[in-house]
């Protein structure tokens, strides 16, 4: 399973990077819980916060938030042709072209940096906004690395290797808390900027690029912004470097118009760090997984199979997300006390995110749906139709998104976020269907149903469980109640999916058998 030359099925691969996304999580939760307690919800760590946006908004807008959504299918036809000189020709191709376009990029972002973070952060006073001016200006260095990485790493997922991209999310985690760990006491909040640069370049760019070479890659110094290979794959990744995918463009609308709340940034950021951890796991890897098998049978033309694959992965991802609703609601407090609480991270601080936290779990089914139902646009090599949908869905959520802030404050906002990424879903579900590509009619809906009412009636006897238990505080408290109610929880879910009939006990078997072998 670990070995750097493993050629995977879609069983083994989504058992692979389903492993290492967990890991991955837990990194990133460390990171997190690590970040909270000794920076808190602080004017420096609202800061820093705000400093990804500008790298992030860049990285999306250059080449649609991730290189492999596009080049994995544009290689998997070439690899049909079993042309391996014309694939490291275009790898080289768009990965030098592409290079000097994101440098000047970033170049012209070192320099406008001061007016996009008083744009984005209106809230933030003239000391923060300095500070996030400057800390953004490190972290602009990130995005080219993950796109340096991210046009390797396409080539091992064409081969099927998935090790690699298993790795670096958790070598990147580790660098981050690297920097705070050895830097903290001397650069204070720049050390975590540090840490984002020097693990971007270990894990997305070192790593990915031995693993590349390994697999016969062979990197050739040409730079030809005409040259056909890299105009072939500017053409399908236009769309989604025009087109913004409420996916993504979700937190910044939720940060803009929170930058004026005190430490409004932080906990909107903190809940969504928390969220993001078993989405990873259930759309993200799941997603990563699939899209060079959906593109290799799209290639195929085998469209039945196609259809039938991304439907079977919808249903699994949706009824275990589901599941997982019911638990997080419940124990949300207690989850984010011991993931993010303590410290500098006072008791308000905590009681907030885990507020934003409970409301923002309550669309996981659909956060993980649109992971899969996207990947199948890409797969397909059709990135004009979601991307006119996506732009769409964004420009004409963003009054609903003030509206709900003017209405419900902080509250308001967070489920505005649940409406807009509900629309999202739908209307890329529709387009699919109405194009032939996947059937809505072939959803397992009965296995949907089923983990819903399972779902349900774990609440249920969860809430009252917890209202039996005696209150407990503190990080060992908070690991018993969490002990204690996942035995409820786990219980109750086995029995209920069991009585009604529900196959994921046997899908979760499987997996496990595979991954033993």
């Amino acid at each position: 399973m670990l070995l750097p030359s493993r050629v995977h099925t879609a069983r083994s691969a989504a058992v692979l990077l389903g492993g290492a996304t967990l890991l991955s999580a837990l990194v990133g939760l460390v990171r997190t819980k690590y970040i909270a307690h000794v920076f808190g919800a602080t004017p420096a760590m609202e800061a820093y916060q705000g400093a990804f946006e500008f790298p992030d908004m860049l990285g999306y807008l250059i080449i649609g938030g991730s290189i492999s959504i596009t080049l994995v299918g544009m290689l998997s036809r070439i690899r049909a042709e079993e042309d391996d000189e014309r694939e490291n020709l275009a790898m080289s191709v768009i990965l030098n072209a592409m290079t000097v376009v994101f440098s000047a990029a970033i170049l012209l972002a070192e320099i406008f940096a001061p007016q996009y973070t008083r744009w984005k952060f209106p809230g933030f006073d003239s000391q923060k906004l300095a500070l996030c001016t400057s800390l953004t200006r490190i972290i602009l260095l990130q995005p080219l690395l993950f796109f340096i990485g991210g046009v390797l790493g396409s080539r091992l997922l064409v081969r099927k290797i998935f090790i690699y991209q298993a790795i670096t999310p958790l070598i990147y985690g580790i660098g981050v808390i690297a920097g705070g760990v050895l830097f903290s006491h001397s650069a204070g909040i720049y050390s975590l900027a540090y840490g984002v640069v020097g693990g971007a370049f270990a894990g997305p760019v070192l790593l990915t690029a031995v693993g590349a070479y390994r697999s016969g890659m062979r990197y050739k110094p040409v730079l030809n912004l005409r040259h056909p290979l890299f105009l072939e794959w500017l053409r399908i990744s236009f769309p989604l470097m025009i087109g913004v995918s409420l996916v993504v463009a979700d937190k910044w609308i939720l940060t803009r118009i929170a930058s004026g709340e005190p430490g409004g940034v932080t906990h909107i950021n903190m809940a969504k760090t928390v969220f993001q951890s078993p989405l990873m796991i259930l759309g993200q890897a799941a997603g990563a997984a699939s899209l060079p098998f959906f593109a290799s049978l799209f290639a195929q033309k085998r469209i039945a199979d196609f259809s039938a694959s991304v439907d079977r992965a919808v249903t699994r991802v949706a009824a275990v997300s589901l599941l997982a609703i019911s638990f997080m609601t419940a124990m949300a407090l207690p989850i984010v006390s011991l993931l993010v609480g303590g410290g500098k991270y006072g008791p308000r601080d905590t009681a907030e995110t885990a507020q934003y936290f409970t409301i923002f779990t309550f669309s996981l089914a659909l956060w993980a749906a649109q992971a899969i139902y996207g990947r199948a646009f890409y797969a397909a090599g059709n990135t004009l139709t979601p991307a006119i949908a996506g732009t769409a869905i964004t420009v004409g959520s963003i009054p609903v998104y003030a509206l709900l802030f003017h209405l419900g404050g902080m509250t308001g906002l967070m489920w505005a976020s649940n409406f807009g990424i509900t629309l999202q879903v739908s209307v890329l579900a529709i387009l699919l269907h109405r194009k032939r590509l996947v059937s809505l009619a072939e959803l397992e809906w009965g296995e949907i149903g089923r983990a819903l009412l399972a779902s349900v009636v774990a609440w249920f006897v969860l809430i009252g469980f917890m209202r039996m238990l005696p209150a407990m505080h503190g990080r060992l408290g908070n690991l018993i109640t969490l002990g204690a109610g996942s035995v409820v929880w786990a219980g109750v879910v086995y029995g209920m999916l069991r009585v009604t009939g529900s196959r994921l006990p046997q899908e979760v078997l499987r997996r496990r058998s595979a991954k033993t072998t």
